[in-house]
């Protein structure tokens, strides 16, 4: 019988009562895929940007349980591999994975990189729209190189988030676009005869002489947000008590704030890490670009899950706010609790944040005595100095 998607967890993501871990753009790609999965072998269907693993696991429950007449009135089953997925972050990867164990649907989808391995020769690519068009424009891009001639990309998301310029950006690289029918304030986009694929590169830009490189999808692409920003404006001259190992650039994004540490201390050795896949890419890409990579280290991590406890000196963090759509202000406490767990008595967290979120008394709370560096309009700096 179909998932009954109500069962998913976002666990070990943020969770809360106006927190999901499916949405009704789920259903209606799943849905709206249903007749043309039948029969096709779990291997060659490929699912890219799930949250937490309803698309994955609920085609692989349906690909587990189906079976439909064939020729003479026999039963065709669809066996084979597992189903291939990507998923940005790596707490909704780790979701999906615990979704599965849980559903007894362990080993029935395996996660891999957005690369050419994961679509090659699929047939049935099931995905979510991303929001920005150069993250879809990258996805496609690689589904058309690599995807087997015939496949079908099922594309949807909620149409408060959809805009015509998807069905352009998805028409440069497929001959046929259909849309289906809304349902529940959500639509999915058919996309058909993949042309002129590629491997999808960074983006460049140049900022006072910083290279800034990103691949679709990361926060603020190759500009240099505001907070970001204000952030490199008032890095301190000298990090008083580093280590060569001890710098780290918590939530990297695009790797700005660690390339530019590297550069303005030449002893140092920078962590870097995010738990997105497209940062920690676009960050080892802004790295090699700006001749730092040897000092360098940038690694895809939940927090700083991987360092062990009083390990630092400085840490650097502008902390996101979003949870998917929604804003969520437990995201940025989350961060403080595990930065100080990593600074040694009396390193310093530099934080920027959007003034309005009043992260001060969650920093003094979590982290130690925190004073303000700088502020404009919109966004402060501080540093907290662990207890």
């Amino acid at each position: 019988m179909p998932l009954d998607l109500d069962d998913l967890r976002r666990a070990p993501d943020i969770e809360g009562p106006d927190l999901r871990a499916w949405d009704a753009a789920d259903r209606l790609i799943l849905d709206e895929s249903a007749a043309a999965r039948v029969g096709i072998d779990p291997g060659q269907i490929v699912v890219i940007g799930d949250t937490h693993g309803a698309l994955a696991l609920g085609a692989a429950a349906d690909s587990r349980d189906s079976a439909v007449g064939g020729a003479g009135g026999g039963a065709v089953r669809a066996v084979g591999g597992a189903i291939r997925a990507h998923q940005d972050a790596l707490l909704g990867e780790r979701a999906l994975i615990a979704n599965a164990e849980r559903l007894g649907l362990a080993g029935r989808v395996t996660s891999h990189p957005l690369d050419g391995a994961l679509v090659r020769d699929a047939r049935i690519v099931l995905m979510r729209l991303p929001r920005a068009l150069d993250q879809l424009r990258d996805t496609a891009a690689l589904i058309a190189a690599h995807a087997a001639p015939d496949v079908a990309v099922y594309a949807g998301g909620r149409v408060k988030h959809m805009a015509l310029a998807m069905n352009d950006v998805l028409s440069e690289r497929f001959d046929a676009i259909d849309v289906s029918h809304a349902r529940q304030k959500s639509r999915v986009l058919i996309a058909r005869g993949p042309y002129d694929g590629h491997d999808p590169e960074p983006r460049r830009a140049t900022h006072a002489g910083l290279v800034v490189c990103a691949y679709g999808g990361v926060f603020a692409g190759t500009s240099i947000d505001i907070g970001t920003r204000l952030l490199l404006e008032n890095l301190p001259d000298r990090i008083a008590g580093a280590r060569a190992d001890a710098a780290i650039d918590l939530a990297c994004g695009s790797g700005v704030v660690a390339a530019a540490l590297a550069r303005q201390h030449p002893d140092l050795r920078v962590y870097a890490c995010d738990q997105s896949a497209a940062a920690v890419a676009s960050a080892r890409a802004t790295a090699e670009a700006n001749g730092v990579a040897d000092r360098v280290r940038v690694e895809r991590d939940d927090a700083l899950s991987a360092l062990p406890d009083a390990s630092a000196s400085f840490i650097t963090l502008n902390p996101p706010f979003h949870a998917g759509a929604a804003i969520h202000e437990g995201l940025g406490p989350r961060l403080f609790a595990d930065a100080a767990r990593v600074l040694r008595p009396g390193g310093e967290l530099w934080t920027v944040f959007n003034s309005p979120l009043q992260y001060r008394p969650a920093l003094e709370r979590l982290v130690g005595p925190t004073r303000q560096i700088a502020r404009n309009p919109k966004f402060t700096v501080t540093a907290s100095t662990r207890r």
